[in-house]
Formats: C-alpha cells, sequence, structure tokens
C-alpha cells in the first residue's frame, strides 16, 4: 500500500462516513443536493462520504475536503451484482475524483465475467485508488481480503440469500475484525448512535450510514407512522417513491 492510500485509511480510522445517496425518482436524486447533503456530512465531523455515480463524486468533490469512497450502481438484467460491476466502472469514478473505489466483491457472477481476483488488483495497478470490498459473508470478507482488497465492508449482509435480513450485522463484523488484517468497516441498516457503538466495539474500522441520516423522505414517514393519521400516509402522493439507497 502506497503511502498516500495509507494517509487515505488514515483519515477514515475510528470515524463515521455518511452515505449520500439517492435513486432516480427519489426527491433528493439532484446532484446539487447530494452535494449539500455531504457538505452537511463534513460539518457535522464525518470522516468520509460514500457517493454513487460520477456525477455526484464530481459534484461533492468540489466542495468537501474528506475521502470519498466511490462506487457506481448499474444494474444489468441477470446479473445481481450491481455496485461498480466493472473496471470501466470503477475508472469512471476515479476520473470523478473518487479517493477509495468500493465494489461488491461477493463470489456471484459480474457483468464482463471479471472476478474480484483479477479486478481489484487492476484498480490498484490502473487507477492508484485503494479498494473497499463490499461483502455479505465471511467468506466473502477472507477472498477479498486475499484478492488485496484495503478495507472489507459488511455493505452487503442481508442483500443476498441466506444472510440476515434486518438488523446490523454485528456478528459478521466481529467475525470480520478478528480474522482478517485488513480494516473492516460497518455497514448496513446502521440507524441509531447505539448501533455505531456496538460496531465499534465489535472491532470495526469506521462505520458507514445512510438512510439514518440522509433520507428526508424516510425519516419523515417513519415520524408519521407515530400520528394518528399515519394510516393515511401510504395514499399521500410520492409514498411509492423509491428508497434512497437501493
Amino acid at each position: 500500500m502506497s503511502d498516500v492510500d495509507r494517509s487515505v485509511l488514515d483519515r477514515l480510522a475510528g470515524g463515521l462516513i455518511v452515505s449520500c445517496q439517492a435513486r432516480e425518482g427519489h426527491p433528493l436524486h439532484n446532484r446539487h443536493i447530494i452535494a449539500a447533503l455531504a457538505r452537511a456530512a463534513e460539518a457535522g465531523g464525518a470522516v468520509g462520504v460514500r457517493i454513487n455515480g460520477e456525477d455526484d463524486v464530481a459534484a461533492v468533490r468540489a466542495f468537501v475536503t474528506v475521502p470519498i469512497i466511490g462506487i457506481r450502481k448499474v444494474w444489468v438484467e441477470d446479473f445481481p451484482v450491481y455496485i461498480t460491476p466493472t473496471f470501466d466502472d470503477a475508472a469512471v469514478v476515479a476520473v470523478a475524483g473518487a479517493d477509495v473505489i468500493a465494489l461488491d466483491a461477493t463470489s456471484r457472477e459480474r457483468p464482463g465475467g471479471e472476478s474480484i481476483q483479477e479486478l481489484i488488483p487492476r484498480i490498484h495497478r490502473e487507477l492508484g485508488r485503494p479498494v473497499m470490498a463490499d461483502v455479505a459473508t465471511v467468506r466473502d470478507g477472507e477472498q477479498a481480503a486475499a484478492a488485496g482488497a484495503d478495507l472489507v465492508a459488511t455493505t452487503l449482509s442481508g442483500y443476498t440469500v441466506g444472510t440476515p435480513p434486518d438488523d446490523p450485522d454485528l456478528e459478521l463484523v466481529r467475525r470480520l475484525a478478528h480474522s482478517l488484517s485488513v480494516p473492516v468497516i460497518a455497514e448496513g441498516r446502521y440507524r441509531t448512535p447505539e448501533q455505531v457503538r456496538e460496531a465499534f466495539q465489535a472491532g470495526a474500522f469506521a462505520v458507514v450510514v445512510g438512510r439514518a441520516i440522509t433520507d428526508a423522505l424516510a425519516i419523515t414517514r417513519s415520524f408519521v407512522e407515530a400520528t394518528p393519521r399515519g394510516g393515511e400516509a401510504g395514499d399521500s402522493p410520492g409514498r411509492g417513491t423509491p428508497e434512497l439507497r437501493r
């Protein structure tokens, strides 16, 4: 790992990373809004931000100084992998200003047939960026680390067959932190400060929080559901609007 890569990782150590993303159709799907959310996260003390797509990465890069973890979500029919599925996707977000490239590092089939064992070293070699491997299981994490991943994140636990669907997977954080020599990032359904503390106690290097901080739509819905008129919200305009991150 280069001194530059180590510097980026050191800046993330022990801190909160805020995921600022909004899918097409969401009220916050606008690069200027995403940049404002990222600026607010940095001002609030976040040590990094996770941003989707080259347009949003470039917009955020103009306004924040913290490291950007860049991804590119691409949905291809018949392929389950959509988080930075190919080298070309990684290259686009690197050029846009991402400091770290995050990608799906599960064993599932990728468009183009690239393997993690090929993709991670190529990103290091040709793009000069550290790689964060989004995994769902301990085996995924071990294989990603063996392939050269600089960080391993629990992002996809609960989003693949056979992994816990609801709460943060603290057990996966604990097991990865125990078995890997690379830093482990806790990500996926962290909703409260207490859960963040628990992740660090389990051995996390840093924690990513997204929807619980940045999704005004989902946060509003959660409060509306606690009101006497909460049932009416299901019939309100925009109720079917896509979730912020997925």
